[in-house]
């Protein structure tokens, strides 16, 4: 039986994840494959809305790209200009500049719209 309509409760999605499972193999060109096609995006739109991933937090991001890469506060300096102005950054105390953006997008590549999710300043 061809699944035909949008996943909307938890028993459609088992459903079309059972569905899914049967048509795995189907072969290219099929009507089958096209219902395996239809249905992952059906999923796919499924658990966007019912499960959504939220961007991380752009000083977290920075943080773990430092890990990452084993950089110190020092190293940090180019990007942000001054120690006092990474500890600002890092404390939630100032957002990020443009520029600053732009030098971490292309320094240690980190995704723009990661580093564009705006966190409010705290006093």
């Amino acid at each position: 039986m061809a699944y035909n309509k949008l996943i909307k409760t938890e028993e459609d999605y088992n459903f079309a994840m059972k569905r899914i499972d049967e048509l795995f193999d189907a072969e290219e060109g099929t009507p089958e494959c096209d219902e395996l096609e239809l249905l992952v995006a059906l999923v796919e739109l499924y658990e966007k809305e019912r499960f959504p991933i939220e961007s991380p937090d752009p000083v977290e991001a920075i943080k773990f790209r430092m890990e990452q890469e084993n950089l110190t506060n020092e190293d940090m300096i180019q990007y942000f200009g001054s120690k006092s102005r990474i500890s600002e950054i890092f404390s939630h105390k100032r957002n990020l500049s443009i520029a600053m953006i732009r030098k971490l997008v292309t320094g240690l590549r980190i995704p723009a719209e990661v580093l564009l999710r705006i966190s409010p300043a705290r006093v």
